[in-house]
């Protein structure tokens, strides 16, 4: 089956954001300079760019609105929902069970946001991480986000100025802790990874100049989500948006630094000789079966499962044959600047035994 590649990014701020400053005009318009092919919106608390018609397509882009939920902690990305979850006057000690089951009722979907965001004491951003492990009912985690590995880089301000000009030089993927959690979390049922942008193109004044923290035509050069889609997106907002949604919901992802080399074409599947199963697939059987990964360019492949490396090569492809039920997925580091650097990170197959 030919599966059709997307990139998109996943959680940007608009000018209907508290926080943030930048028409939706200008933000569409860097997608398009960037050739991003869909964008998924996450204004703080609000629906308001849907509201005002924005929501669809605009050229090669197709703006997807959604909202993050954000109280002093435990950020939430909420999609498919047909009205904004509101949330109470003091948001210190909201529950997130509560708001997860807002974004449920509504037939929505939800992800935990930037679960391990620590921010940079030195220049005054705070942190803002995800606490509550008990929850239920939300869909997936941001496994990568961009701002917070960029801004973990800002121990310094000779440091912090020069990640600022060349930012992909100081990603350093995925957090451990944050990919550990996910490992433990897909055992008992599918969680779906997601790479994050969250960016509002914040304005600073650094030595008597004044920067933006960034302007979207730079943010979106880096990390993206691509989805993979059994048909091409038809330029028809209802259906094209609701074939993204079952994507995500499916976990037919994977997240690339997209800066470092572009990442479609990439494929990640499992065959056991009569079928052929791919990204948030679930697959039960006691057969032998043959993973395979191919990549756009050559890079340093690690098969992970259940938490653990138990592959890796340096190759554009990659075959292994696996007997053990368990969770399986992707990582690859691509060689640039002197050094492998986190590049693509797929979602899981799941095998259970029976």
């Amino acid at each position: 089956m030919k599966l059709f590649d997307y990139a998109g990014v996943i959680h940007l701020h608009s000018e209907y954001s508290f926080d943030g400053s930048t028409p939706i005009a200008d933000i569409i318009a860097a997608a398009e300079e960037n050739r991003i092919d869909f964008l998924m919106l996450t204004d703080h608390d609000n629906l308001m760019a849907r509201d005002r018609g924005w929501e669809g397509w605009h050229g090669e882009t197709l703006l997807v609105v959604g909202q993050e939920i954000a109280p002093r902690f435990n950020h939430y990305l909420a999609f498919r929902i047909e009205r904004a979850v509101e949330m109470p006057k003091d948001t210190a000690d909201a529950p997130p069970q509560a708001y997860i089951n807002r974004v449920s009722e509504q037939g929505g979907i939800g992800f935990i946001a930037h679960p391990d965001h620590q921010g940079a004491a030195k220049f005054h951003v705070k942190h803002y991480p995800w606490l509550d492990w008990n929850v239920e009912k939300y869909d997936g985690i941001g496994i990568w986000d961009f701002m917070t590995d960029w801004q973990e880089s800002l121990s310094g301000y000779p440091q912090a100025l020069t990640s600022y000009f060349l930012p992909f030089l100081f990603l350093r993927g995925p957090k451990a802790e944050t990919l550990r959690r996910w490992d433990q979390l897909n055992q008992s049922r599918q969680i779906v990874g997601i790479g994050e942008c969250d960016n509002h193109n914040t304005k600073k004044r650094v030595f008597g100049f004044n920067l933006e923290v960034f302007p979207f035509r730079k943010a979106f050069r880096y990390l993206r989500t691509h989805v993979l889609l059994n048909a091409p997106l038809r330029k028809e907002q209802e259906s094209d948006i609701g074939a993204l949604y079952d994507a995500l919901r499916k976990g037919r992802v994977y997240v690339a630094h997209d800066y470092l080399k572009p990442a479609t074409g990439f494929s990640f599947s499992l065959s056991d000789g009569r079928q052929v199963y791919h990204m948030g697939d679930l697959v039960n059987s006691q057969a032998a079966m043959k993973i395979s990964a191919e990549l756009p360019a050559p890079a340093k492949i690690r098969v992970i499962a259940d938490g653990r490396s138990i592959c890796e090569k340096y190759a554009q492809t990659c075959t292994l044959e696996v007997t053990d039920p368990g969770v399986y997925r992707i990582e690859a580091y691509l060689k640039s600047w002197g050094r492998f650097r986190p590049w693509i990170f797929s979602n899981p197959i799941y095998i259970r035994g029976h």
